[in-house]
């Protein structure tokens, strides 16, 4: 059995960390560049995600650090979770090709266009 989709605030703290390892505040913005504005995450939220990952082995801790007398932990993406992410692209990957074979088979989508 296949691992289940992963939400859209998971795929993109992947996403994050699969550039570089990061400290929480710096995956909050980058998953707002990756996402254009749409998806900004809260704290809250943000740390619920990276324990789950942490407990499931897709990230692990990469360093931490003292800054400004406050504790900055940074993440790093496992071999794990890079498998996990590269499983999720081709599964996006796949449905967004048949949805455009469909599209441009039903005169929906121009020869060519996106998707």
């Amino acid at each position: 059995m296949s691992d289940p989709p992963l939400r859209e605030p998971t795929f993109l703290v992947l996403t994050a960390l699969a550039e570089a390892p990061r400290h929480g505040y710096a995956v909050i913005e980058d998953v707002l560049r990756i996402s254009d504005g749409r998806v900004r995450l809260r704290a809250g939220t943000l740390y619920a995600v990276l324990d789950r990952l942490r407990s499931d082995g897709l990230i692990e801790v990469d360093r931490e650090e003292v800054v400004q007398s406050r504790l900055r932990r940074y993440y790093r993406l496992t071999a794990l979770g890079a498998t996990r992410l590269a499983d999720e692209v081709a599964r996006l990957r796949r449905h967004a090709d048949t949805a455009g074979r469909r599209l441009r088979a039903a005169g929906l989508l121009p020869e060519g266009g996106p998707a």
